[in-house]
């Protein structure tokens, strides 16, 4: 049948191709015999299974919300490194600087007063324990070697038990009440042993000569005294005062010294 049908060939109007031996061009009704799926087949599977859901084109808000929130975790996470390293910075560049040139420290005790510098085995390198020449010991000002800015001012160990009242009570730990100063140039200062809790507070800049404690027996300590070092950057050194030498350096044999203080107010 050559005919044209409806001015179509008859090989491609729907309703002749079952004649013609092709496959059926329209659609069939759903569960007719020869009926074809949804989507044409695609090697065996349905476009379905490779296309996937098929989507508007337009995102939806959940999605956009989602996504910003991502790029705002992002954002602050990468902020808060930057500020971590920043901080970092800020502390560990000044301990990598070389030391400063070292103060001018005077002994720690009052203007004129004579007072005796040892150390002894065991003692530790550099450490000085210092003992008035005259009086008691007992509650004598503790002056700042020099100027700086107080960094710890409180409690180092324990006290223990040993007080004027009671010289001979149980020992503590540590260096009991103790004050730590800045100088500058990763120079500083420390006292131990203060009979009380020290005079000044962290943070608080004090002026050479200022008094900071008093002498006592607080901590690991036999009897009263003052406990005193010098350090540059992390490193106990040889302790000078008014510019010379105490010559304490090691703890290898009893050693002691006589100095007189020139910690002394201008004018």
């Amino acid at each position: 049948m050559n005919a044209m049908f409806f001015g179509m060939p008859q090989a491609f109007h729907p309703f002749m191709a079952d004649r013609l031996g092709g496959p059926a061009v329209g659609p069939a009704p759903r569960g007719a015999p020869g009926a074809r799926p949804a989507y044409p087949m695609v090697r065996g599977l349905p476009a379905s299974a490779i296309l996937g859901t098929v989507t508007t084109g337009h995102p939806t808000g959940r999605g956009d919300r989602r996504r910003a929130r991502s790029r705002t975790t992002r954002l602050l996470l990468a902020l808060a490194a930057v500020a971590a390293l920043l901080g970092a910075a800020v502390l560990v560049v000044p301990l990598l600087l070389p030391p400063g040139p070292r103060p001018l420290f005077q002994l720690p005790v009052p203007c004129g007063e004579t007072w005796q510098l040892g150390t002894y085995p065991g003692h530790d390198d550099y450490d000085v324990d210092m003992f008035p020449t005259e009086g008691e010991a007992w509650g004598r000002p503790v002056l700042a070697s020099y100027e700086g800015t107080v960094t710890a001012a409180g409690i180092n160990g324990t006290l223990g038990g040993r007080t004027p009242d009671n010289p001979n009570g149980p020992r503590g730990r540590g260096g009991g009440y103790w004050v730590k100063i800045d100088h500058g140039g990763r120079w500083e200062t420390q006292y131990l042993h203060l009979l009380e809790p020290p005079l000044v507070r962290v943070g608080q800049r004090v002026a050479q000569g200022e008094q900071i404690g008093r002498v006592g027996s607080t901590g690991n300590s036999g009897a009263p005294h003052l406990h005193y070092e010098q350090r540059r950057g992390w490193q106990k050194v040889e302790t000078y005062f008014d510019g010379r030498p105490s010559g304490i350096t090691h703890d290898d044999a009893e050693y002691t010294v006589t100095l007189t203080s020139n910690n002394c107010q201008p004018g």
